[in-house]
């Protein structure tokens, strides 16, 4: 009778955990599913300014070639090492090309292997001028026929990801005048806009999805007088946000006033004075920023204005250098990085900072082109000095790039990195060159 009743015992127990575990295993399931239908309702108003869902650009192309798309399972690759950065949104621009698609792709396929998983995307449709990237002169009057299969693949694309593209930009630097192989009039960037905020009215596209141009801070009438357009008031009316671009980098070299070491500053230290540069690189980015704001605001207009590109190179053997501007080395990236995560995190301004990863292709001929060395990580997974935190916390444990865990540039030795450390001219001598 007594191994009865033990035996009754057992085979109670053994149901209670059965039990227990059903449940448990039930109720992780529907709080996966729970998270997976919360994240489908967030809308871009959700998570734009939102300093829990931090932003990036992303390409990830890992050659020299840029015909060689990165491969389905590197994106998913650098989606996780993204993620373990916290970051949840990400810019490309890449819709003309397999990229895109298969960006989407890979967060989808992530999603469907754990539930809770988050990423969301800002699209960017190209748009060009007539005779753009070929051997005729650019019409800068007239748009290309190829505009509307990027839109139409825009379209299609978040139709098809609803619950991961969340933005769609019509052009990226289309409107500056500088890009003078490409741009276009502002009715053009207009004509677009306006075509997908009438989809959204018509239930063609989600209604929830926010609709803008990236382009640089003067084409958002920030700069110059001559932007300031009827077309490009009705645009700023049109988007549903200003998505402007911002870079000091660059402007150490265009426009140096901000740059150079003032004379004040002689006694410093020569670390005390690149960190000045640094602060003072950030006010110059918060000027750009509040002259869309101002300008804006002067049409009589109250909208969201936030970062679509900035960032900082870590490599230039050009303008940026040594025998240049100064600007150009990872202590800078580090600290460039942290004050515009500080401030537009505080600020309530998602800053698409540029970028995840560098890119060999886009200053292909010339490997030590500042272009190819804006990413917070190398080709082959060294985290920058940027990024050293992250490391010392284990975040990127178990990842890999090609092949190579995510360690730190320079073995983590911040006295070596110090050495390529330039301190920027006088400020005197500067405006003397000019």
């Amino acid at each position: 009778m007594k191994y009865v009743k033990s035996s009754i015992r057992t085979i109670i127990y053994i149901l209670l955990i059965a039990s227990v575990s059903s449940c448990k295993n039930k109720t992780t399931k529907e709080s996966k599913i729970d998270i997976v239908n919360e994240a489908s309702d967030l809308s871009a108003k959700d998570i734009l300014g939102n300093p829990d869902y931090v932003a990036i650009s992303y390409g990830g192309y890992r050659h020299a070639d840029h015909d060689m798309e990165p491969t389905l399972e590197e994106l998913k690759e650098d989606m996780k090492i993204l993620a373990a950065m916290n970051i949840k949104i990400l810019r490309t621009y890449k819709v003309h090309l397999p990229h895109a698609s298969n960006v989407l792709k890979a967060i989808s396929e992530l999603k469907k292997e754990d539930p809770s998983f988050e990423m969301y995307v800002m699209l960017g449709a190209w748009i060009d001028c007539k005779n753009a990237w070929t051997d005729l002169e650019p019409d800068h009057t007239q748009e290309s026929e190829r505009n509307a299969v990027e839109i139409e693949e825009a379209v299609r694309l978040a139709n098809l990801y609803p619950d991961i593209v969340k933005v769609i930009a019509v052009g990226n630097e289309a409107m500056v005048n500088w890009a003078t192989s490409y741009y276009v009039q502002p009715w053009v960037i207009l004509k677009w806009v306006n075509h997908l905020q009438d989809l959204k009215k018509t239930g063609k596209l989600p209604k929830s999805l926010w609709i803008t141009s990236s382009d640089d801070f003067s084409s958002w009438g920030g700069g110059d007088a001559s932007y300031h357009t009827e077309d490009l008031e009705k645009l700023v009316r049109a988007v549903d946000y200003i998505s402007m671009h911002t870079y000091p980098y660059h402007n150490s070299h265009y426009n140096p006033a901000f740059w150079g070491v003032p004379e004040e500053e002689g006694e410093l230290s020569d670390r005390e004075k690149i960190d000045a540069a640094m602060s003072r690189a950030l006010e110059f980015s918060k000027s750009q920023y509040d002259s869309v704001s101002n300008y804006m605001k002067s049409l009589g207009v109250s909208k969201p204005i936030h970062i679509g590109e900035t960032g900082w190179a870590t490599v230039s053997n050009g303008h940026y250098g040594s025998t240049g501007s100064k600007a150009t080395d990872e202590y800078k990236e580090g600290l460039y990085h942290r004050l515009m995560r500080d401030w537009t995190n505080k600020a309530g301004i998602s800053c698409f900072y540029f970028e995840g990863f560098d890119e060999p292709w886009k200053d292909a001929k010339n490997p030590e082109g500042s272009e190819n060395h804006f990413g917070l990580i190398t080709v082959d997974g060294k985290a920058k000095f940027a990024l050293w935190d992250l490391v010392d916390r284990g975040v990127f444990n178990g990842l890999t790039r090609n092949g190579n865990p995510i360690t730190k540039t320079y073995n983590g030795n911040e006295e070596e990195l110090m050495k390529t450390v330039l301190v920027p001219s006088n400020a005197n001598e500067i405006a003397a060159h000019r």
